[in-house]
């Protein structure tokens, strides 16, 4: 099933407290940035990798990610105000392989989770391109409930990457543009515009998501 991944790395991430896009920040022998990319390289059957970077960032992206890329190619677009416009952005770009049939499903992660497998990655398209949709949950932990104050059973999160089949996706992203719906989840434009079913993909904590600077730390060590 000829896909497109699309990594969104255009975020701030003020929050982490570094002078630099967290998805810049050093990680084992590589970045933050780089090792999202590296999944997301050796996941079958990838057409077409597509890095969404944040305004002034082109060339330390660049600088970030040629020493993964090896022999691969990934096509630089520059990122919106908000996720839902870098998506945007992404998708317009991909549109000529998406209306010819080059590429049947498009998955878009976040540059910062840098520990998603390409295993993931694989089990979402493929589900994708099974069902229409898929995304990766993980269990939240640690949730009570307000009344009972006991703890919440079977509530999970939701994580990247997330695919979709790549014609639906694009249409609604294009319906989207010309009602000025801006969505902050990619599956929410899906479930407003499609009728595509959306499938849970198993996925663990381990996938976490560079947001502190602890973070930073952890996932070093679950590398080791």
């Amino acid at each position: 099933m000829p896909a497109a991944v699309v990594i969104l790395a255009a975020g701030a991430g003020t929050r982490v407290g570094a002078e630099v896009n967290k998805v810049l920040l050093p990680l084992a022998d590589t970045t933050v940035l780089g090792m999202s990319l590296r999944a997301a390289l050796r996941t079958s059957d990838v057409r077409r990798l597509v890095l969404v970077h944040a305004a002034g960032e082109e060339q330390a992206v660049s600088a970030a990610v040629m020493p993964v890329l090896g022999a691969g190619e990934v096509l630089l677009v520059p990122g919106g105000a908000t996720r839902h416009a870098s998506e945007w952005n992404a998708l317009r770009a991909l549109r000529p392989e998406i209306e010819s049939g080059e590429i049947d499903v498009v998955a878009i992660h976040d540059a910062a989770r840098p520990l998603a497998s390409p295993e993931l990655f694989d089990l979402t398209i493929a589900m994708a391109a099974e069902v229409g949709g898929a995304i990766p949950v993980a269990p939240v932990v640690g949730l009570v409930d307000r009344a009972s104050l006991a703890p919440h059973a079977g509530v999970v999160g939701v994580q990247t990457p997330q695919a979709f089949r790549a014609a639906e996706l694009l249409a609604a992203y294009t319906r989207a543009e010309v009602d000025r719906f801006d969505a902050t989840d990619t599956a929410a434009v899906l479930a407003r515009y499609t009728d595509l079913r959306i499938a849970a993909v198993p996925s663990s904590s381990l996938n976490l998501k560079i947001t502190f600077p602890e973070d930073v730390a952890t996932a070093e060590r679950l590398l080791r």
